[in-house]
């Protein structure tokens, strides 16, 4: 592919298909990788192509890595197969079930005036592309120190081979004030990303401990969002 000729869904999409993790993991733990599914890879590339398919600069929003039940289905990061159909247009074949995360991030683009005002100003991913799991269950790549420690080297190439998808920004946003902040700020020092890294709280974390306050962090959310796209 040649990268001057390409719009951005085909990088991003070239960038999903050539993830090659090619690290150790503990021995309990899975490596989940959502596109090696043909179905995921397929609705994933056909969302990217109906938002994406130009070669405008996005500001990057960075989770902590795929689950489940959101973008370890579609492909699509905080972006559930109900989501993806309902509001996207992005039909698929999956059990639509509702995730969390999902919810109050469609929320936060609802107020943002809907996905395709959203998606123009900004692209989300994660600090790690792939996702983990332990026992069936989600595993961050922080839970567990080894892991963290062997998936640095592919995270930051990772990181890099997505700053060459679009036009160099200076900020960014953290999806999480804890851990995935504290360790994404930290490579960002070591690496130099971004000039500045702008946390904001975990979409799980709101609709798990503080959903009667969810207006008041969708304000948050789309409050800073809108300041740093101006």
């Amino acid at each position: 592919m040649h990268r001057e000729n390409a719009t951005s869904d085909e990088l991003i999409m070239d960038f999903y298909y050539s993830l090659n993790p090619d690290f150790e993991v503990p021995e309990d733990v899975e490596i989940m990788n959502p596109f090696e599914d043909p179905s995921t890879a397929d609705a994933a590339r056909r969302f990217y192509k109906r938002f994406y398919h130009d070669k405008r600069p996005r500001i990057f929003l960075f989770g902590i890595n795929p689950g489940r039940f959101g973008a370890g289905v579609t492909g699509v990061p905080f972006t559930d197969p109900i989501r993806l159909q309902e509001i996207c247009g992005i039909e698929n074949v999956f059990d639509k079930k509702p995730e969390l995360s999902s919810q109050f991030v469609y929320e936060v683009i609802d107020e943002y005036e809907g996905p395709e005002n959203f998606y123009r100003d900004f692209f989300i991913s994660a600090v790690c592309p792939l996702g983990f799991t332990r026992d069936g269950k989600n595993l961050n790549y922080y839970d567990d120190n080894n892991l963290e420690e062997a998936a640095e080297p592919f995270i930051v190439r990772s990181i890099r081979k997505q700053l060459d998808i679009f036009d160099s920004q200076t900020t960014c946003f953290s999806l999480g004030k804890g851990k995935n902040f504290k360790y994404f700020a930290k490579l960002n020092n070591k690496h130099h990303f971004f000039e500045k890294i702008i946390p904001l709280p975990h979409p799980r974390w709101v609709m798990q401990y503080r959903r009667k306050k969810m207006k008041f962090f969708i304000h948050e959310y789309v409050t800073k969002l809108q300041d740093a796209a101006v």
